[in-house]
């Protein structure tokens, strides 16, 4: 009867120890599928991230090409003005220098 009682109490061990294995295969599992779960996620964001940087840095190339040709269309309106600049005081002092000749002339 003795040996009957703690071959009774090694299955009682044997069965709770089964429970206790069954429920740590289980959180296991779980475990790894949220760390599946969480890889992907991570993985997700990370690629929105690299399309929303993606389409940042094309916009700002964009822009940059928008200003640079707007400079350069600035840049090529102030050397046209200083041409007519230069040309209207070519033109002065043309006009000066023969009204002191005529004023040289008539002296």
């Amino acid at each position: 009867s003795e040996l009957k009682a703690r071959i009774e109490e090694l299955e009682n061990s044997l069965t709770r120890y089964k429970a206790i294995e069954g429920t740590l295969q289980n959180t296991l599992i779980m475990a790894q599928s949220t760390a599946e779960e969480v890889k992907n996620v991570a993985k997700q964001q990370a690629d929105q991230i690299i399309q929303e940087a993606k389409a940042e840095s094309l916009k700002n190339v964009e822009q940059l090409n928008y200003d640079i040709n707007m400079k350069s269309q600035q840049l090529d309106d102030v050397k046209q003005k200083f041409e007519v600049y230069k040309a209207k005081m070519e033109s002065l002092l043309i006009s000066q220098l023969e009204l002191l000749k005529d004023i040289n002339k008539d002296a």
